[in-house]
């Protein structure tokens, strides 16, 4: 110990320690005095004043962009300070001011941008817990800012709306859904002000369910005109007998301009009307059963199906091909087989062209006797005309 005491004494040990102290001692005051690199930011358009370091008795300064000496639109003042005349997107970046013997003086990083304006909020309800808020910014400022958000009813205190601001949005837990009205408040603050942007919302109308889920339409066999469709409640939504839905269906055959419509209140229906061999679109979408005022959802994803057949034209073709190559490989063994007794069996074609001469002979029969009958009665009567006359001459000539 004595040993370490002589030697923090020494003059050596002591000058060293001095100099370290007068070092931080300096880089401290640099550091209070602003004569290091700082970050400054500036509204584009408006003219930007740049401080070399916080003494004001600098006369002549030399001043630098991104270590260049090529320098936007600006001005010097007497006292070397940088004014940026309406300065533009280019202005941004690293400025630096130096002595006139070269020596760094002073840094600071240059960001510019706008101050906040009215934000474009938009609020959905899927269910009667939950509200998801979200925002844009109508005008881009340019800078990094954070957000405040808010919500309360008529006659409620305010209440934190979470925020996630890499995301821009919050969410509202178990709103007072008996409330007609609420206002949302979203504050805007970034370097250069804040704004804060209020949205009055009514929930009942907010209110608009997630579309159903696990959609399916499915055939029933032996009925070529029906088809069994069924869906979800949206995982969204709490089925509870105070929170029911309804549902929307449409449905038509692939290609048709018009819509079949019905509305459910179970999560199944049977289709009685579907078109007999066709495919049929089918989506469903739902609404709050209760609140009238409340949106429908969204629409499913169309689904594809088509009603059951008793026998589809591919099972048609499959077996014509199949009849197809078992002849093939009937004939392919019968080619080399002798045929010395073959005679081609032509019954059917041999019995219809017997039918037809018979049935041919049977009409010419009957037209041939038609004719000969006619010819006799019209003979029978010309006969009978020639006798009149010659009667009445034999009786004028007998005697009274």
């Amino acid at each position: 110990m004595k040993q370490m005491h002589g030697l923090l004494s020494s003059p050596v040990c002591l000058t060293v320690i001095w100099f370290l102290s007068w070092s931080l001692r300096s880089s401290c005051a640099q550091i209070w005095n602003g004569e290091v690199s700082g970050l400054q930011y500036g509204r584009l358009g408006s003219n930007i004043t740049l401080a070399c370091g916080k003494s004001q008795h600098r006369t002549s300064v030399m001043w630098l962009h991104n270590q260049k000496e090529e320098l936007p639109w600006h001005k010097v003042t007497s006292d070397g300070k940088l004014v940026l005349l309406q300065a533009s997107q280019s202005a941004q970046g690293n400025y630096s001011c130096h002595s006139d013997e070269g020596s760094h003086l002073h840094s600071i990083s240059l960001m510019l941008g706008h101050p906040p304006e009215q934000l474009n909020v938009i609020c959905r309800m899927p269910n009667h817990s939950y509200i998801h808020c979200s925002w844009v910014e109508s005008v881009n400022t340019l800078l990094p800012a954070k957000y405040n958000a808010s919500f309360r009813g008529s006659h409620e205190d305010w209440k934190p709306c979470v925020v996630d601001a890499s995301q821009k949005h919050c969410e509202v837990i178990l709103p007072a859904f008996w409330q007609v009205y609420h206002i949302l408040a979203v504050t805007q603050t970034n370097a250069l002000g804040s704004h804060t942007t209020l949205d009055r919302i009514k929930l009942d109308k907010l209110l608009k369910p997630d579309p159903p889920e696990l959609l399916r339409v499915e055939q029933l066999e032996g009925f070529p005109r029906r088809l069994n469709v069924s869906w979800s409640y949206p995982s969204s939504w709490a089925r509870l007998d105070a929170y029911p839905l309804h549902f929307q269906i449409n449905y038509r055959p692939q290609g048709s301009k018009y819509w079949s419509q019905a509305v459910i209140w179970d999560t199944s229906v049977v289709l009685y009307d579907a078109l007999e061999g066709y495919v049929h679109e089918v989506q469903v979408r739902a609404q709050d059963q209760v609140n009238s005022d409340s949106q429908w959802s969204e629409w499913t994803n169309l689904i594809l199906a088509k009603p059951w057949e008793a026998e589809s034209k591919e099972d048609e073709d499959s077996e014509e091909m199949e009849v197809t190559e078992n002849y093939d490989i009937v004939s392919s063994y019968t080619e080399f087989e002798p045929s010395h007794n073959f005679e081609p069996q032509d019954d059917g074609d041999l019995g219809l062209m017997i039918l037809l001469i018979c049935f041919s002979v049977l009409i010419l029969t009957t037209v041939l006797s038609l004719i000969l009958v006619m010819w006799m009665r019209r003979r029978r009567r010309n006969h009978d005309t020639k006798q009149g006359p010659s009667s009445m001459v034999k009786m004028k000539s007998m005697p009274i």
